[in-house]
């Protein structure tokens, strides 16, 4: 039986690859947010970066650290992971791909996959050839994702999907997606889901670009009509979708502490090879000596520290099964809160310049559209106030809240009318 190599093994291994084979971030380049912001050339062009340094990384035996090695993966431990994040800092490395690819799509897969599924697309994700999305929201749903709509009708050996998702960040330069969808209308809701999954660009799917009003196109609408994919893709038990879904949700809201993904970060006690880009702020806007500067950045370092601190509390509860997983809820909504808060701090920090800034200051410019776009924290990935549901509910013990829909059929459940009837219904 092989030896597991040491967390101190690992890392130095890790810091020599990456010196000798990742490119290193310009001194005090910081990655900011672009929103989808530019050109589809520039996206596309980003997205294939991501593809490049991800197989860089596999061919490299740095890739999926914490996956099973059957699988393609590296079979270490979080804190393994935690190392590599620590020692990745300052370096490129595919930012764009890690959520929601590796955490909850891959995840899922290693927990609800058979073989044959985990073996056909796990190594395809670590190698970077297979970007996957979540088909969760609707139109007619908001953060009720129980209340899918979007149907799957069995025939034969194939099931015929349709429906429509949206707020499907990346959809059109994406690969694969996890779907889920209705395949029984005659129980109640959480009781006649199933999950697939679904090659997006194929006959029946249109994918179309949502432009928000910062000119961002990166949601995506899919409109799925007679979409045919076989049973070998459905993941979990037909109606047993809701068991999948509770790992799926797990899964999104402990993004933030996932060891699966990569999180460039800064080991404790140690400085970070970028720069501090509240400290960057507050030099550019003549603040450095200013107390009440001084004092916004001595809160969001706070704040970072509490998030960390807290990500790896819970992150080591579930793992060791002393927290119930609902406690990722707690990271999800600490996550949020931090990054709002620093989102608005740097904004303050920033000044004017980040209320109006010409074509040449991205700085600024990125100070004042993270202001702007700080709130989605909140909703993408199952809104805060769903996490605070949870906190109380299934943490707290507190009362829940009384539903209309509980041992109801879906189809018996009163719809607006821009949800639509269920299938077979005549009214």
């Amino acid at each position: 039986m092989s030896t597991i190599e040491s967390v101190e093994e690992f890392r130095l291994r890790a810091r020599s690859w990456l010196e000798e084979n990742m490119p290193v971030l310009p001194a005090g380049t910081q990655v900011e947010p672009n929103y989808g912001l530019g050109s589809d050339e520039e996206e596309l062009a980003e997205v294939q970066r991501n593809r490049d340094l991800q197989r860089r990384l596999f061919d490299g035996g740095l890739a999926g650290i914490c996956f099973p090695k059957e699988y393609g993966g590296q079979g270490l431990t979080p804190a393994h992971a935690q190392a590599f994040n620590e020692e990745i800092v300052g370096y490129e490395f595919p930012d764009k791909i890690q959520v929601p690819t590796f955490t909850p799509c891959a995840a899922v897969l290693l927990e609800f996959g058979n073989e044959e599924q985990k073996q056909n697309h796990i190594p395809a994700i670590l190698k970077g050839e297979e970007i996957w999305m979540q088909f969760l929201s609707e139109p007619s749903g908001g953060s009720d994702v129980a209340g899918a709509q979007t149907t799957a009708v069995r025939d034969g050996d194939e099931w015929v999907l349709n429906g429509s998702k949206i707020w499907t960040t990346g959809a059109w330069w994406s690969d694969w997606g996890l779907c889920l969808a209705r395949t029984n209308w005659d129980v109640p809701k959480h009781r006649g889901l199933s999950v697939f999954m679904l090659k997006i660009h194929q006959p029946g799917i249109e994918v179309q670009r949502i432009e928000m009003l910062n000119g961002s196109k990166e949601f995506c609408q899919e409109y799925l009509d007679d979409v045919r994919i076989p049973d070998s893709d459905r993941i979990g038990e037909v109606d047993d979708g809701w068991t999948v879904g509770t790992g799926w949700m797990f899964y999104e809201k402990s993004y933030a502490i996932s060891p699966l993904t990569v999180r460039p970060e800064a080991a404790r006690g140690q400085s970070s090879r970028t720069k501090n880009p509240l400290l960057e702020r507050a030099r550019d806007a003549g603040r450095l000596d200013d107390p009440v500067a001084r004092d916004l950045i001595g809160e969001a370092r706070a704040l970072s520290l509490a998030y960390r601190s807290l990500g790896t509390r819970v992150a080591k509860g579930i793992g060791a099964g002393k927290m119930t997983s609902h406690a990722a809820a707690l990271a999800r909504v600490m996550v949020a809160e931090e990054t709002i808060r620093t989102a608005t701090i740097e904004f303050e920090l920033t000044g004017s310049s980040a209320v109006a800034w010409n074509t040449d200051d991205t700085k600024a410019a990125g100070a004042g559209v993270s202001f702007l776009m700080r709130q989605t924290t909140a909703i993408a990935g199952g809104t805060t106030e769903m996490s605070r549901n949870a906190i109380s509910e299934r943490i707290l013990g507190m009362p829940r809240e009384r539903t209309m829909d509980k041992d109801i059929p879906f189809r018996d459940v009163p719809r607006g009318p821009s949800a639509g009837a269920a299938p077979g219904d005549r009214s």
